[in-house]
């Protein structure tokens, strides 16, 4: 009763906040809600193309799925679909290189652009450009860079050497997908950085360079500590995207070749619309992913 009291005294107090807050709440659980719970379910049946119901004209086919309760999951985790764990371990592969690399040359370009240089705004705005572009242009440049007949294999042919057929075979497509994530997600580890650099207060890098400490010790000593929130929250919110990149997987390489380059969010919508679509094996993937 107490807390039903407190509840309608918040009510009655903070009206307006209620009313104003109500839509988004609304649409927050049409949008992600219903969508979430709806796949709940769909991923304890056995749905797939065949049964799902659909109609045909004015005719109505009903659905025929029927529950199955954790078998789907069963399958995904035991490894009976043979791709849950060869797929699982790509993606974090996946993930942990590009995020190490965006951490790494972003925050080495934060570092020299932080330093007073000419023509230093020019350097910024060009090394910002990447994550300007919509991600799918982007991807759709570089599949076109990466072609047989495209670029880069113009470029070693000038010099003498073979194209590589970058696409089409595992390991060079693997390499591909992260060179294109990390051109991307550079510039927002750039920034993120910069901006924690320049709250560094200064006289802290001229204390510790009176008590003679060297470039490598100011940079361990004093940039570091003080970019550790940054760091925290890009590396947060680098794992995350990274985790579930699905525009340059599935725009540059579709998952292939023979689903090599497929991280977990790819595998799953080529389960769901390719090929036999399997609406409850690729729900399962999704509560597995969540």
């Amino acid at each position: 009763m107490r807390a039903l009291r407190s509840i309608r005294s918040s009510f009655d107090k903070y009206w307006y906040g209620w009313a104003m807050a109500a839509p988004v709440v609304i649409v927050m659980l049409l949008l992600v809600g219903y969508p979430f719970f709806w796949g709940v379910y769909l991923s304890t049946t056995d749905a797939d193309e065949s049964n799902i119901g659909h109609d045909i004209g004015v005719n109505h086919i009903p659905p025929t799925y029927k529950s199955v309760g954790l078998h789907n999951y069963w399958d995904i985790l035991s490894g009976n679909d043979g791709h849950f764990y060869s797929t699982l371990s790509w993606t974090l592969i996946w993930t942990f290189v590009n995020v190490f690399f965006h951490i790494a040359i972003g925050l080495a370009l934060a570092i020299l652009l932080n330093r007073k240089i000419r023509f230093r705004a020019g350097y910024r705005l060009m090394l910002i450009l990447p994550w300007a572009i919509p991600g799918f242009v982007a991807a759709f440049a570089w599949r076109l860079l990466y072609n047989d007949n495209g670029v880069f294999n113009a470029v070693l042919k000038y010099f003498g050497m073979h194209g590589v057929q970058w696409l089409s075979q595992p390991t060079s497509a693997k390499i591909a997908v992260i060179a294109v994530n990390v051109w991307m997600g550079v510039p927002f580890m750039m920034v993120s950085f910069l901006g924690g650099l320049q709250t560094i207060p200064s006289e802290l890098y001229e204390a510790a360079e009176m008590d003679g400490a060297t470039a490598w010790q100011r940079f361990r000593m004093v940039t570091l500590p003080g970019l550790r929130p940054v760091m925290m929250t890009v590396t947060l919110l680098g794992v995350i995207w990274t985790f579930n990149k699905f525009d340059v997987i599935f725009l540059v390489t579709e998952g292939g070749p023979a689903g090599s380059t497929d991280i977990l969010v790819t595998h799953a919508y080529q389960v769901a619309f390719q090929n036999i679509r399997q609406y409850a094996e690729a729900a399962s993937y999704g509560v597995v992913i969540l």
